[in-house]
């Protein structure tokens, strides 16, 4: 299925105690990496899903970001996933990150457009 030109989403998250760096382990209370990761998949994610039947998700398979600026708990980061190309069902996206302060991030991800009731099938194979 092709998606149509100029496919941006921008996701919202506010900084709260799960998705600061002391919840992974760190001394320190500001928006953790692996929280970024989360608010550009998400976004990349919402951008096409619209587009895709009931019948059809995405998967992320790959993530390349930097994570340039510490934002503070409380703050609001605004994450904008466009998508750059689409060769059948494989996505690439360029990823953003803006808190109060500015860019805190860019990047490239990657998605796989797969039916979900297939999906499942693989999965139900296998064990723990």
């Amino acid at each position: 299925m092709k998606l149509p030109g100029n496919v941006r989403y921008e996701y919202r998250l506010v900084v709260t105690e799960e998705y600061v760096a002391k919840g992974i382990g760190l001394n320190v209370k500001v928006f953790s990496t692996p929280s970024l990761v989360l608010c550009m998949e998400t976004a990349a994610l919402k951008a096409v899903e619209r587009y895709l039947p009931d019948t059809h998700t995405t998967v992320g398979t790959g993530i390349c970001i930097k994570h340039m600026k510490a934002t503070l708990l409380g703050d609001t980061v605004v994450c904008k996933a466009t998508l750059l190309k689409q060769d059948g069902n494989k996505l690439e996206f360029f990823v953003e990150a803006y808190d109060s302060q500015g860019k805190v991030g860019e990047g490239k991800h990657y998605r796989y457009i797969v039916d979900k009731k297939k999906f499942e099938e693989k999965l139900s194979g296998k064990k723990v």
